[in-house]
């Protein structure tokens, strides 16, 4: 959650930000903080002028009552009882008062980099690079209209070349669970366990330290990160312990660091993990969920990044760099997206998708975001590091991107190298799947 330093010491920059993020009731929502928080302010002064009066007039007593003058010792007992009474009731005041700005601290959003651009939403986003074509300042998803042409003559979708190849069965999925859950069979499920090595291997070589977290987390850990309270209602909620399946790996991998003090020198760390990720995506249909296209359960592999300010921007960079990698020795044709502020998540302070073109669709699938949140996670998790000149503690910036989403890349990959012997494997891949050709 943003901090109540900016919020106090640039509270114009915050409520410009959050109208480029167009959420309603920015100025309303950062005055009633400021509010609430002098209120707050103003009973913690009372009530420390108030002990600071009891303590000087329980000092008379003792004096008062050897001097003999035990009325005045007892007045002064009265005054101090009636004093006390007046300090529980201002100190129920600013626990309230606390409760209630975090509360609303919680409602709102973190506020964009001066870079990201204006605008609602997708069609708004900015084109900034492409395997396919230069990219020129003020491109947006609106008026772009790049859409390769593969060389392939009648393109099936990649559910068809599923069933076709005997790959993925999505009817079995619905009968041992419901829509959304497909069952991965033969060189299906190998090229699954393939991808998730692949993704993990080029994540070690970077330097990503390999995690394997939980897929379940309680409720502390949903609102470190930003899933809640914003965002329960697509997840899965196990009600009986109060856990919620995670929706990515970010939530646990980030988690690791709540409530820690690390080393400056320690710093930036860089974790990766691959999980099932779970989410109940309320309101999707059409040819969107078609297939792969949107899932309920499926696999990713996240890289996470905890860094000092000052470097935080540098580790975005080197998390960009390395998901276009992936993408490049795929061979699938991409694009690179800087998300509007109407279009951006709402913890994040920058985002860039990444997204593949999907030939049988004629469309293209975003398989990745890689976001910079600054200290708005690191806020809520009381996640900090110890400088190392001043020794005192700061918060750091967390940083995390899908790297990547395995199942519009399988889409992807089946559609765009299918040939009229099978589906090409490409170069990287061979050593995983022990085959050149799905057939």
């Amino acid at each position: 959650m943003l901090t109540l330093q900016l919020i106090k010491e640039q509270r114009d920059r915050v409520i410009n930000g959050l109208n480029k993020k167009h959420f309603n009731g920015a100025e309303e929502a950062i005055n009633q903080v400021l509010a609430i928080d002098k209120q707050r302010r103003e009973s913690q002064q009372q009530l420390d002028a108030n002990l600071s009066e009891a303590k000087k007039m329980a000092a008379q007593i003792g004096g008062l009552m050897k001097q003999g003058q035990k009325d005045e010792a007892e007045a002064i007992k009265q005054k101090v009882s009636e004093m006390k009474e007046t300090n529980k009731q201002l100190e129920e005041q600013m626990k309230k008062a606390e409760e209630d700005l975090t509360a609303l601290l919680c409602t709102i959003p973190n506020i964009p980099y001066d870079e990201v651009p204006e605008g609602s939403c997708a069609e708004d986003n900015h084109v900034v690079k492409s395997n396919l074509r230069e990219c020129h300042e003020g491109d947006t998803v609106g008026n772009w209209d790049m859409n390769p042409s593969l060389g392939i003559d009648n393109p099936l979708p990649h559910w068809e070349l599923a069933k076709k190849y005997n790959l993925i069965d999505f009817d079995l999925g619905v009968k041992i669970t419901g829509a959304g859950f497909p069952v991965y069979i033969g060189k299906g499920a190998r090229l699954q366990r393939a991808l998730i090595n692949f993704f993990l291997d080029e994540a070690r070589k970077a330097g990503y330290t390999e995690i394997m977290p939980p897929t379940v987390v309680n409720a502390a850990s949903g609102y470190g990160t930003g899933q809640l309270p914003d965002k329960e209602g697509q997840m899965y909620h196990c009600e009986v312990d109060d856990f919620y399946l995670i929706p990515t790996a970010e939530v646990p991998v980030t988690n690791i660091y709540r409530d820690v003090i690390l080393d400056e020198k320690d710093l930036p760390i860089k974790n990766c993990a691959y999980t099932e990720c779970f989410r109940r995506e309320a309101g999707s249909y059409g040819k969107d969920v078609r297939g792969l296209n949107r899932l309920h359960e499926f696999s990713k592999i996240e890289i996470v990044r905890i860094d000092k300010p000052e470097h935080s921007k540098e580790s975005h960079k080197e998390m960009l760099e390395h998901v276009e990698g992936l993408l490049k020795k795929l061979e699938l044709p991409y694009r690179i997206l800087l998300l509007c502020g109407g279009d951006q998540s709402f913890t994040s302070s920058i985002c860039y998708d990444f997204e593949v073109y999907s030939e049988a669709q004629k469309r293209w699938l975003e398989v990745s975001s890689v976001s910079n949140f600054d200290n708005y996670q690191a806020n809520r998790l009381k996640c900090r590091y110890r400088n190392a000149e001043t020794k005192k503690t700061e918060l750091c910036h967390t940083l995390n991107g899908s790297a990547l989403a395995l199942p519009r890349i399988v889409a992807a990959l089946l559609e765009n190298n299918q040939t009229e012997n099978g589906i090409r494997v490409p170069k990287a891949l061979v050593p995983y799947m022990g085959c050149d050709m799905i057939d």
